[in-house]
């Protein structure tokens, strides 16, 4: 669950080096805090200036300190009123169905190694990947092609920032624990049920049972 913290301490939103050098990371992507403790450190200790800083700019602080990652998000506008918004910094990105099905089945599979304990780490090999997705994937798919379809996706969640390549091990990938926060329940549970249906299809006319 995520665990926003906000802090009612006195704080200045001046735009100081310290402040900038903290907004300015946030910004430009997702911040963790295995990949620059120092930059967490000042985050931690900054963050209430760095929320009503952002706050300016239409942004939310999104700062998960257990998980170890935060991001800015666009605060909701609802135009209903036909009352000008604010314009979005943060672009809403479209995604692709592979992307939105390779989330959600990553999402799904987290879930399930954080019930099991141990590890706080989730690795995975693109073949399980590949049996991850295959199930959703018309039967005789070319071999070939569903490798070159998954190493496409894979490149593309991990430029979201939701998964990284190791370096040196191949083709291994750890789910970064970030995706949490975009998948939640809610989008998962409406997301099972779409699941069955891309099942159905794969399966084709007629394919509920064989034999």
């Amino acid at each position: 669950m995520m665990s926003v913290v906000d802090t009612t301490a006195s704080h200045s939103t001046k735009a100081t080096p310290e402040l900038s050098s903290v907004v300015i990371p946030l910004l430009k992507g997702v911040l963790y805090q295995e990949d620059n403790p120092g930059l967490w450190s000042s985050l931690l200790i900054l963050q209430a200036s760095v929320r009503d800083y952002v706050a300016v700019l239409g942004l939310d602080l999104m700062l998960d300190e257990a998980e170890g990652y935060a991001f800015l998000r666009s605060r909701q506008n609802d135009d209903e009123d036909g009352q000008a918004v604010m314009p979005r910094l943060v672009a809403r990105r479209q995604l692709s169905y592979p992307v939105s099905l390779l989330l959600a089945l990553l999402r799904k599979k987290l879930a399930e190694f954080d019930a099991g304990g141990g590890d706080t780490r989730l690795i995975l090999s693109r073949d399980e990947v590949m049996e991850l997705i295959r199930i959703f994937l018309p039967a005789g798919s070319n071999e070939a092609k569903l490798i070159d379809q998954v190493d496409a996706t894979l490149n593309k969640i991990a430029e979201l920032g939701f998964i990284r390549r190791l370096r040196g091990q191949g083709q291994m990938v750890e789910v970064r624990r970030i995706i949490k926060a975009f998948v939640d329940a809610q989008w998962l549970a409406d997301f099972e049920q779409r699941l069955a249906e891309y099942r159905q299809q794969a399966r084709g006319p007629g394919g509920d049972e064989d034999g």
